[in-house]
């Protein structure tokens, strides 16, 4: 059983649409896929209607946090994507995005590139804008050669020349609305260096305290030290390990399973879950 429980669509930050991706999953041999746009639920209708017979499909979301001035992703599963409070945060992050989008162009122009507005929102293609779609536009202005060149202190990283903060949930507050919505979290890439600054284990184990399920080990920024750290770490705070791509369609190279989680891990994911339950495909279009 091949469960990927990271991936993004044209929704935030992805190149494939919601639909396009449920079949890529299941060309890829996936048989259980998560949804996981930024800070938004908005994909969910149309990868239900295309989901193909034997793919299911995990709804959920990656959350923008903050603790003690770091950035960091949540990733939260299975949660009731109407429960008001949850709603209400998700929607806050998001329009924020906006604005801050366009004060990193202003920086960026200051350093003399000439990226616009309508080229950043052309690329997003109307998702939730992100650093991504930045790093898009530096790619197709040829500043960097890739997008994950684009994320560095030079450029839009964390705390980078061009970067601006942009409003960030506390993540004990944003492991709560979770739970409250009946959804299950874990803490995605919590060692991905490239991106700026990595959360302590002082942070985790307080998030773990606050009710974080599990910590995302298997991913492509973490070399295999990196991953048995995080093993051990979750071992000691007793959170789930879970495996996943992070696939962002062509704006990344990795593939769809690239990483993947054990089962037993999944089905645990479920059992925690009360806010909303996987969904297996009957042939969708």
């Amino acid at each position: 059983m091949r469960i990927d429980l990271h991936c993004h669509s044209t929704a935030s930050d992805g190149t494939d649409t919601p639909a396009e991706l449920m079949r890529a999953a299941a060309g890829a041999g996936l048989d259980v896929v998560a949804l996981t746009d930024h800070d938004t639920t908005r994909g969910y209708a149309e990868a239900l209607a295309a989901l193909p017979e034997g793919l299911t499909l995990v709804t959920g979301a990656e959350l923008s946090c903050r603790i003690d001035g770091v950035s960091l992703h949540l990733l939260a599963y299975l949660f009731d994507p109407e429960e008001p409070a949850l709603l209400a945060e998700r929607e806050l992050v998001r329009d924020d995005r906006v604005p801050r989008a366009h004060a990193m162009i202003a920086r960026l122009n200051a350093l003399g590139v000439p990226v616009t507005w309508e080229q950043v929102e052309r690329i997003a293609a109307g998702g939730t804008v992100g650093r991504p779609h930045l790093a898009s536009a530096l790619v197709e202005l040829g500043v960097v050669p890739t997008v994950s060149d684009a994320f560095t202190p030079e450029w839009l990283a964390d705390g980078g020349r061009a970067f601006v903060d942009k409003h960030e949930t506390d993540p004990l507050e944003a492991i709560r609305l979770v739970k409250s919505a009946g959804g299950v979290t874990v803490l995605a890439h919590p060692a991905a260096a490239k991106r700026g600054r990595t959360v302590s284990p002082e942070a985790i184990a307080a998030m773990a305290a606050a009710g974080l399920d599990g910590l995302e080990a298997d991913h492509t920024e973490h070399d295999q030290d990196t991953r048995t750290r995080l093993r051990g770490l979750a071992e000691d705070l007793d959170l789930l390990v879970t495996g996943s791509s992070d696939y962002h369609g062509s704006r990344k190279t990795v593939a769809l399973g690239e990483n993947t989680t054990d089962p037993e891990v999944y089905g645990e994911i479920i059992r925690r879950a009360t806010g909303a339950f996987p969904v297996p495909g009957t042939g969708g279009a």
